[in-house]
């Protein structure tokens, strides 16, 4: 029934997620997401944004925005490392508690959904906050590039196990 980009910043202090919905998922509607972050944020702070190393985030109207903007900052996270991304975590629960419970004929209803779960969200938004110190966490990477090297050394090949719980 068609599809939809969902563009959203997450202001992991507050919880607070600002989301804007395009037909398309290019850097003209990116730099439009950028225009509302610059709307809904205080002007006088930097703005760290955290995205993934997709061809929309370094276009030239994007780099050209970044530089009339020196206030936002992008940081692109490493491939196959989204969990590090905390809106990823509430992309996450969107789908769970409101898109694979539904039924959606048309993009519009699909949008409609999504923006009522946006808008619940944001009357009582919750910060996530890690559970796991940086120590631990290294140590499980630590333990999974050895196994990944120790699987290569005997020929084997494996998938590392990433989970929301660090384990």
């Amino acid at each position: 029934n068609g599809t939809t980009s969902l563009f959203a910043a997450l202001d992991v202090a507050t919880g607070q997620v600002i989301g804007m919905f395009s037909k398309k998922h290019r850097a003209i509607e990116f730099r439009k997401f950028l225009n509302l972050i610059r709307r809904n944020t205080p002007i006088d702070v930097d703005i760290h944004i955290i995205v993934d190393n997709y061809a929309t985030h370094t276009a030239p109207i994007v780099k050209n925005w970044l530089a009339k903007n020196p206030n936002y900052h992008l940081h692109f996270i490493p491939t196959h490392s989204s969990w590090l991304n905390e809106v990823e975590t509430w992309f996450s629960i969107l789908t769970r508690k409101q898109i694979t419970r539904g039924s959606h004929y048309s993009v519009k209803e699909l949008e409609s959904a999504i923006q009522e779960f946006l808008d619940t969200w944001n009357e009582n938004p919750t910060p996530f906050k890690w559970t796991k110190t940086a120590d631990e966490i290294l140590t499980n990477v630590a333990r999974t590039c050895y196994r990944t090297l120790e699987a290569h050394e005997n020929g084997n090949t494996i998938t590392p196990r990433i989970s929301d719980t660090g384990d």
